[in-house]
């Protein structure tokens, strides 16, 4: 035990990349969920594991075949990356519990296997992003991620060709996005000759005021931004959400963006360093607009959706905007609350995209103009609904409150009209919220159902995993000891504190 102990940070990125080569071999139904299940339960258990270690020994290094960093690949484990391995595989593992039912009735039996060996391999590349302590790593596991993403969102063209289009789109996009990444990479490499991010940011300072390193911080900024879809880059996410099966999109919504902001703030904070990213170039110029524009413009765009999947999806961009908003703001206290809004929204966002799947599931349709009366027919899950849907709005004693109430509190720490103007926004882009879930509401309880239609649920496999995240969101809404408190840690960490 004390072996496995002390190699946790590979094995945590190993397991599930060698278990999705046996997965692609097994048939059926049962047993490649079965695997995937259990295998992303264990790489929870090891979060949760490396996350304990880390708050009572402080960061783990881990080197690669013992070769030493720079010249070996090191992964490792701080504050910061061992909160977003936790929400990660915590986030697959409650999605997977639910999948079952879900992907036998989306996904033709016969290719069960390879989509969940796909999952496993995003899995592995989410896992690898975060743990590794070498920007070239970050790059391979970033398109294994993608790679898989892809295959993983055209999985969807059983129930909807246009999951094709979708999938087609997202790999010209995020091919984009990559190659800046990797052009910002290599010239980091020219001029500094390592790959290791810690190595890199200490000799930064010797180079930050040259010309490649401004241009290598440009591509490393817009590389990441498309990649985590912020506005005006997110053109590929609302239909990857929409064409995407239901347990797709869950996972995507809870984790995949997530990790793009890990990067950014990774790069910012651990990298270039706070003074140069606001300080130097002010990054917050350029990010901040974007965020306010982003969440505002989102969310008044989710108002006029017609498929719930694709508001929803709508809704995590204009989420996304509070997240970088609270980057954007250069502060201890911003930074605290865009990483409060990346636990929060991962919990909430994946229990309503869970019960939109349990609909979809029962009806056939997540159109509007489908799920009249679903209140009457969906009883238990149209609550489950609407209770994530007050979580998204930033009702009290809902963790969307609390990602808010930081977040303002941030702003107002500004102390001048631009902190009141970003508060407003923040207060508008809620209302805008409470409309689109309103919507939802109307059609589902004052609106009668179809003739002939009778009260069915979504299978116990299914509705039990979505009430876990809904139950949750309220839990983390009220207990803030594990969203509040990591996020206090990893930012202390981050600006030097212990």
């Amino acid at each position: 035990m004390v072996f496995l102990s002390t190699h946790l940070p590979i094995l945590t990125v190993v397991i599930p990349l060698l278990s999705a080569a046996v997965c692609a071999l097994l048939k059926g139904k049962n047993l490649p969920w079965a695997l995937t299940t259990i295998i992303s339960a264990i790489s929870f258990l090891m979060s949760i594991q490396l996350l304990l270690e880390v708050n009572v020994s402080g960061p783990i290094s881990y080197e690669l075949g013992s070769w030493a960093p720079p010249w070996g690949i090191e992964y490792l484990v701080d504050p910061l990356n061992a909160f977003l391995l936790l929400i990660i595989s915590g986030i697959s593992t409650g999605v997977l519990l639910y999948a079952r039912d879900s992907i036998a009735s989306e996904v033709p039996e016969k290719q069960q296997g390879l989509f969940y060996a796909a999952y496993l391999l995003a899995l592995t590349g989410m896992l690898g992003i975060c743990i590794t302590g070498d920007a070239f790593n970050i790059f391979v596991f970033l398109e294994i991620m993608s790679l898989s993403s892809y295959v993983l969102i055209a999985a969807g063209a059983p129930q909807d060709k246009r999951a094709l289009t979708a999938a087609y789109q997202y790999l010209i996009i995020g091919t984009v996005g990559a190659t800046f990444f990797l052009i910002g990479v290599g010239l980091l490499y020219v001029m500094t000759g390592t790959l290791n991010l810690a190595d890199i940011a200490s000799r930064f300072s010797e180079i930050e005021d040259t010309r490649p390193i401004r241009a290598a911080v440009g591509f490393l900024v817009v590389g990441i931004v498309i990649k985590l879809a912020l506005f005006p880059f997110h053109v590929w996410l609302p239909n990857g959400y929409t064409y995407a099966p239901s347990v797709v999109t869950a996972f995507f919504a809870g984790t995949a963006t997530k990790v793009s902001v890990y990067l950014l703030i990774r790069f910012i904070y651990t990298v270039f360093g706070g003074d140069y990213s606001f300080g130097i170039i002010d990054l917050a110029d350029i990010l901040l607009p974007l965020a306010v524009i982003g969440f505002l413009s989102m969310s008044a765009v989710a108002i006029f959706q017609k498929n719930i999947k694709r508001l929803l999806a709508y809704s995590s961009v204009a989420q996304l905007g509070y997240m970088v908003l609270g980057i954007s703001l250069a502060s201890e206290s911003g930074l605290t609350a865009s990483l409060v809004h990346v636990f929060n929204h991962a919990i909430v966002k994946t229990g309503l995209f869970l019960s939109v799947g349990c609909m979809f599931y029962a009806v056939g349709s997540v159109y509007l103009k489908d799920l009249e009366g679903i209140g009457q027919r969906m009883p238990i899950t149209t609550f489950g609904f609407v209770l994530g849907g007050l979580g998204l709005i930033g009702v009290p004693l809902t963790p969307g409150f609390i990602s808010k109430w930081y977040l303002i509190l941030a702003a107002l720490e500004k102390g001048s009209y631009l902190g009141y103007a970003l508060v407003t926004a923040v207060l508008v882009s809620s209302l805008l919220a409470v409309i689109y879930i309103w919507r939802v509401v109307e059609v589902a309880y004052f609106r009668s159902p179809p003739e002939g239609t009778e009260k069915a649920e979504a299978p116990l496999s299914m509705l039990v995993p979505c009430w876990i995240f809904i139950l949750g969101s309220f839990y983390f809404g009220i207990d803030t000891t594990i969203n509040v408190g990591f996020a206090e840690a990893a930012t202390s960490f981050l600006l030097g504190g212990s």
